[in-house]
């Protein structure tokens, strides 16, 4: 295990005292090539956490107010935990409540400039990316339940399995295409990469899967279904999706600093994991979904596309379900439970949003797996935000 003295030997005394003053922590000459999910692993560990219950105006588009009272206890009390290493390799906690970020702190490879890798809450970016083209007309939300195939021109589907032809955009967006290539295959598609190529990708999902039952199909997590939706971005909005997320998402929100890594199958940019971007960044999407998909009083995303795709269409067990790209949960703590919308990435990357006190709460970490925050964050955090 990699060494970190620097913070196991604060007291508890010392992580207990007041937040930390002066500036969050950055990296210095950071530039868009030193921006990867490599480069972010070679981040040396912050000598002490940053914790800040009044976080710094950066006119970033986020409103900053100040934590305090109990809640400001709960969070303080948590953060020193996540400092202390009770929950792993937590990289950052952010905390925004009534449309205000209130909390803002970073451990070990957190630093506030610098964008944290995001895995599959990348998917989620995916299905926002599809709302926006809804909002500016360049999709319907009855698209939603047209079949992926007729969207993209160049494919061959006299050369489809069966089946293939009624996926629709809305089953692949909530994992339920129900697409099964061997891995033999896999292997065999991937050493023709010129094949895959930009709707080759999708020609190859459908043409060389076992052939695929109609619905409702079998909820599997896999990659090939967020790639079926980027290609809808693709193949429907004015010039590439990578130039449509630029300006008409990350633009809107607000966001410059960050990193969207291209698939080297399709060209696209990828849609199951390979988003970057920074914790305040992330917040941002909290709040945009918390606020039925406006931002500062426009409407980025239909409202009725955010309740579609942050609701349970897919009951994974009674109190887990997925929508677009977006899970949901019930947390029962006592005799209460709380819901929860949910951006979800390996390696411990989350967006929790509490819609019943407009609750927004951004982590950022390098776990292997998921980590413990689905378990552990909920009763740390929101008895003391959502019973008052």
């Amino acid at each position: 295990m990699k060494a970190r003295l620097p913070f196991l030997l604060l007291s508890a005394s010392a992580l207990l005292a007041e937040p930390s003053d002066g500036l969050a922590p950055e990296v210095a000459g950071l530039n868009a090539a030193a921006v990867s999910y490599a480069l972010e692993a070679k981040l040396p560990d912050l000598e002490k956490p940053f914790l800040s219950t009044k976080p710094q105006e950066l006119k970033d588009g986020l409103t900053v107010g100040e934590l305090k009272g109990a809640q400001k206890d709960a969070v303080l009390k948590f953060a020193h935990e996540i400092a202390d290493g009770k929950y792993g390799e937590i990289d950052s906690l952010l905390v925004a409540h009534h449309g205000q970020l209130l909390f803002e702190s970073y451990y070990r490879r957190g630093r506030q400039n610098y964008p944290h890798y995001q895995m599959s809450i990348t998917k989620s970016y995916t299905a926002m990316a599809v709302g926006r083209a809804i909002q500016l007309g360049h999709l319907k939300m009855s698209d939603l339940d047209r079949p992926v195939w007729t969207f993209l021109k160049e494919l061959q589907p006299t050369k489809f399995v069966a089946g293939a032809k009624d996926v629709t955009l809305a089953q692949a967006m909530n994992m339920k295409s129900g697409v099964r290539i061997d891995e033999t295959k896999v292997g065999e598609l991937v050493k023709n990469p010129a094949g895959l190529k930009g709707q080759g990708q999708i020609q190859g999902y459908f043409q060389h899967s076992a052939p695929i039952p109609g619905a409702p199909r079998t909820f599997k997590y896999q990659s090939s279904d967020p790639s079926m939706a980027m290609q809808v971005v693709q193949a429907s909005v004015p010039g590439s999706a990578e130039e449509f997320i630029r300006k008409e998402l990350f633009g809107k929100l607000g966001i410059t600093n960050y990193n969207w890594e291209t698939d080297t199958v399709s060209g696209l940019p990828k849609s199951a994991a390979g988003a970057g971007l920074l914790s305040r960044d992330m917040i941002k999407w909290g709040l945009l979904v918390l606020d039925k998909g406006k931002w500062h009083g426009e409407q980025l995303i239909p409202a009725e596309y955010v309740a579609k795709a942050t609701s349970r269409i897919n009951e994974n067990s009674p109190t887990n379900g997925y929508g677009y790209f977006w899970w949901t949960d019930d947390f029962k703590i006592g005799e209460k439970s709380y819901h929860a919308m949910e951006g979800r990435g390996a390696g411990g990357q989350f967006i929790f949003i509490f819609p019943a006190d407009n609750l927004v709460v951004v982590v950022t970490a390098h776990q292997k797996g998921m980590g413990s925050m689905l378990k552990d964050l909920p009763p740390a955090l929101l008895p003391a935000f959502l019973d008052r």
